[in-house]
């Protein structure tokens, strides 16, 4: 599982590190390659195992084929995803139209977020988290109705 918020840097080449708490998950399932595809509806990107992304591979694979939502998303997930290792230093690189869609520049952060991870620009995690008053109760509620709190 992949688990807390780390900071780290991306050089100008693209390359950035994996917290070693991610990289010890890795390991302990014996494969260090990883996908990586640009999140929906944020400025980040998603980084799934190989093993997760191939669950979710086949899960899409069930979907009806010709529906309209189906190939959207096909189309804008699926098909922008990039297989990646690790290198010896424990470093990712992460392509430039990648970096582009998430606006990472210099300062990111990792966020576990279970059986993925997310990938940020750090200014842009601290916009994310940020809600107004109404927001925030709405959220409250939510949570409380989701999990029956």
């Amino acid at each position: 599982m992949f688990r807390g918020h780390f900071e780290h840097a991306i050089d100008a080449k693209g390359r950035t590190s994996l917290p070693a708490r991610f990289r010890d998950v890795l390991s302990a399932a014996n494969d260090l390659r990883m996908i990586i595809t640009p999140a929906l509806f944020d400025p980040c990107l998603h980084f799934y195992p190989m093993r997760a992304w191939e669950e979710l591979e086949a899960k899409i694979a069930a979907l009806p084929q010709f529906d309209p939502n189906v190939v959207a998303f096909r189309r804008r997930y699926v098909s922008a995803a990039v297989e990646c290792e690790l290198d010896k230093q424990g470093r990712i690189l992460i392509p430039p139209s990648l970096r582009e869609h998430a606006d990472l520049e210099k300062d990111v952060l990792w966020a576990g977020m279970g059986q993925t991870a997310e990938l940020w620009s750090k200014a842009r995690w601290k916009q994310a988290q940020q809600m107004n008053d109404a927001e925030l109760a709405s959220f409250k509620a939510a949570i409380a109705e989701q999990f029956r709190l």
